[in-house]
Parts: C-alpha cells; sequence; structure tokens
C-alpha cells in the first residue's frame, strides 16, 4: 500500500492511497465469480459466463462493491501507518481502478487539534446564592392545590374565570386562510396553564358558554410552536362548555394526600422547600458548568475541524427533526428553511466542538478517567429520570452507538466536576425566584 498525504490545513490532510495489484486483482475476481453464479444471460449456463462479458455488463456494479471494501480495509491502516488520529469519519473524494491492476483512492481526513492549554484552573466565575422563599412555596402550595381540585359544570351565565376550564372549538386564520393545523373542536383551555399562550387564554376571561368571539394574536419569533412563530393569527373561537375547580382546603389531610407519609401541612412544606432548594442547586450547577465552559473557550481559543462542526449540525438538525415529528410536524409544514437553519446552529456547534476537545484536553493532563461507579451513577439518574428500571438503563447502552456518546456525557461531566472544584467563585446577585414551578 502506497500513500501520498498532502497537507490542506492544519487540520486536514489529503490521503492518495494506492492498494497494489496483488491485493485488487483477487478481490474483483472473488466479485466476478460470486456474480458468476448468481446471474443469467441468454447464451450462456451460469457459472460459465467469460470473465469479459462480465465486465462488459457488470464491471460499475463490480467496481463499486469492491472499491467501497477495499476502502473499509485498508482506511485505518492507512491512518495508522502515517499515526494520525481522525476525528469523523472521511470524505472519500474520488477512488478508481486504473489499467495497471491496482485501486486508488483519495480520502479528506481532518485530524485532532494540537494545542496547549492556557489556562482552566482557578477560572473566576460569579456565583449567586439560592435559597428558597416563603412565596415560592405558597405557590407550590396553590399549584398542589389546584391540581388536586375537582372540576365541575358551571352554573349558566358562569364567566370564565382564572383557573376555570373553557371547552372550546377553534380554528386559526393567516392572511384570511385557514391553517388545517390550527384547529380543534371540544378543547379543554386549562386558564392560567398558559399552555395555548397566555394571549389566547386571556382572551377567552368573562365569555360565558354559547358565545363566540374572533380576535387575533400576533406570536412572537421565538414562539415554540414554530406553525404560529413570528405569524398573525386571526382565532375563531365557540365556547361550548365552562368548567369550575372545587379546590380543598390546605390542611394536614391535603398534606397526608399529597404524600401519605407525611403528617402535617408544615411537614409538605418542607418537603416543597428541601425540593425547590435541589433543583435550584442542580439549575446553578448548569449554569456554573456554562460559565466555565464560556471562560475556558474564551481563554483557550483553537480551531476545530470543520467537517466535526458540520457532523454536530446535522445532529442538532436530527433532533429538531424529531421533536417536530412528535408534534406531527416536518421542516417544510412548519415553515423552517433548512439552510437557516444549518447557519443559526453553527455557532452553537463550534462552541459544543471546541469545549470537548478542551475537556479531552484537561482530562488527559490531569488523569481523569471514567470509573465504574461513575458508570452506574449515570445508570441510576437515567433510571429515575425516565422511570425505567436499571436492567432496561443497561440493556438500552449495550448498542455501542449509544455507550459511546453517554461514555463521553460523562467523561466531560467528571472533568467539569473538577473544574468547578478548581474554580474561583466571586459574589453575585441573588437569583430571583422562577416564575414557573415544577410539579410535586
Amino acid at each position: 500500500m502506497e500513500i501520498v498525504v498532502e497537507n490542506l490545513s492544519d487540520l486536514t490532510r489529503k490521503l492518495t492511497i494506492t492498494l497494489p495489484q496483488e491485493t485488487v486483482g483477487p478481490a474483483l475476481e472473488k466479485a466476478y465469480a460470486k456474480i458468476n453464479k448468481e446471474v443469467k444471460l441468454k447464451g450462456f449456463r451460469r457459472g460459465k459466463i467469460p470473465r469479459t462479458v462480465l465486465e462488459k455488463n457488470f464491471a460499475e456494479q463490480v467496481q463499486s462493491e469492491v472499491g467501497e471494501k477495499l476502502v473499509q480495509e485498508s482506511y485505518f491502516d492507512a491512518v495508522e501507518q502515517e499515526k494520525l488520529d481522525p476525528v469523523v469519519h472521511p470524505e472519500i473524494a474520488e477512488h478508481k481502478f486504473p489499467e495497471d491492476g491496482t485501486f486508488v483512492y483519495v480520502a479528506m481526513v481532518d485530524v485532532k487539534p494540537v494545542f496547549d492549554l492556557k489556562e482552566y484552573k482557578g477560572l473566576e466565575v460569579e456565583k449567586p446564592v439560592v435559597t428558597v422563599t416563603d412565596e415560592e412555596i405558597d405557590n407550590e402550595l396553590k399549584l398542589l392545590q389546584r391540581h388536586q381540585a375537582a372540576l365541575q359544570t358551571a352554573e349558566d351565565g358562569h364567566a370564565i374565570a382564572m383557573d376555570d376550564v373553557a371547552v372550546v372549538d377553534f380554528q386559526g386564520f393567516h392572511n384570511g386562510k385557514a391553517m388545517k393545523e390550527v384547529h380543534n373542536e371540544n378543547f379543554s383551555v386549562d386558564i392560567g396553564t398558559h399552555r395555548l399562550g397566555k394571549d389566547f387564554e386571556e382572551k377567552l376571561l368573562g365569555l360565558k358558554k354559547g358565545d363566540k368571539t374572533l380576535y387575533e394574536i400576533t406570536f412572537p419569533g421565538d414562539y415554540p410552536n414554530p406553525m404560529l412563530a413570528g405569524k398573525n393569527v386571526e382565532f375563531k373561537v365557540d365556547i361550548k362548555d365552562v368548567k369550575v375547580r372545587v379546590k380543598p382546603e390546605l390542611d394536614d389531610e391535603f398534606a397526608k394526600d399529597i404524600k401519605p407519609e407525611l403528617n402535617t401541612l408544615n411537614d409538605l412544606k418542607q418537603d416543597i422547600r428541601d425540593r425547590l432548594q435541589k433543583a435550584k442547586d442542580d439549575a446553578l450547577k448548569g449554569d456554573l458548568d456554562d460559565k466555565i465552559m464560556h471562560k475556558l473557550i474564551e481563554l483557550n481559543p483553537l480551531e476545530v475541524p470543520q467537517r466535526l462542526v458540520n457532523y454536530e449540525i446535522q445532529e442538532m438538525i436530527k433532533q429538531t427533526e424529531e421533536n417536530l415529528k412528535r408534534s406531527g410536524l416536518s421542516f417544510e409544514s412548519a415553515g423552517i428553511n433548512l439552510d437557516t437553519l444549518v447557519e443559526k446552529n453553527r455557532e452553537v456547534a463550534v462552541k459544543r466542538v471546541k469545549g470537548d476537545f478542551l475537556l479531552k484536553k484537561i482530562a488527559e493532563i490531569e488523569e481523569i478517567k471514567i470509573a465504574d461507579e461513575d458508570i452506574q451513577r449515570g445508570y441510576q439518574r437515567i433510571a429515575e429520570q425516565y422511570r425505567m428500571s436499571l436492567d432496561e438503563v443497561k440493556q438500552y447502552f449495550k448498542r455501542r452507538e449509544e455507550i459511546l456518546p453517554f461514555m463521553n456525557e460523562l467523561h466531560n461531566e467528571k472533568v467539569l466536576n473538577f473544574l468547578r472544584e478548581q474554580a474561583k467563585y466571586t459574589e453575585a446577585a441573588p437569583v430571583e425566584p422562577s416564575a414557573a414551578s415544577t410539579e410535586a
């Protein structure tokens, strides 16, 4: 095997690889022998077709199949021979079978960047104090009280109020045309949850069963539903029914209904405080990780392979596509331009790739490795998050394509834990209570 390497840039190598006739000839012979046994040609018995006739009829097919096989069998030997460290699968730019019986192909290979870390220990990061307020606990109690409430049909003439449930038919119109995806019948609108948007729900306040209304809503460009984002939509709404909530009293019995192991309302309040504090601590941890990564990238600039960035972008687009499918949408039906989406994701993809290289470099220097207990904790966390058994989680991660990203995530988390421990924290303004609360 002959290899010619050209440095197209600091991160890209062009490998022109030539395999000798001694390797190529038998591979072609085997492929033609296989076809000879399988195909029928008029005037020839099966298995007795001359090679020249097979080449005339099947050369393109055979060369394509054999070429792909030869690349797979030789590529990794080639990069090992040249002591290269590829970061993604190569781009096979061209391949051919010259008349001298050899096989030649060109592989465009992106390699890991070589760089020295400048700063990573003792990074200065702002760290706010996060506490749970009495107001947040009261809000959580109100949510629990709301969830435990019984729904009953409202009396005739009852005007829709906050916490009521309005059963409606609605149709959305954009530029005078009915939007088939923005339509529903006998749809329950839980006033106050804002699942259909705050504006949509507030327009229903004060209306009664049997009322019909028409109103327009302007949705912001970043609205979660891509069908509505950035559009002026006129809604035609019919109020079919109204239900009111009958809420239970906030007392010790209420606490026991929420969690049988609790005895008093004060026990429930403490349980809520503990849960909210953990959620805030977890959120703070994520925020600190983001700040550390931002600082790390800022202090350690490096170039990254574009093919790896493009791979990361494609993974992000795949995730977006899956999210749309769950809503019954496609890029086209959601009005999303794929080229625009690629560019929108590029900056984030570059940062992710840079961050991954930096964390791997730190792990190498500090000899940070994944231990069995790290993997078990990772399994346990996923089991709790998705309400799966440990055996189900372990079974899922038996597949190589699933376990490798999981191991990479655990490794990066361990490095980030090290960086958080090493960071120098400065006092920041207290974090304001979140408007959104988590359910018990």
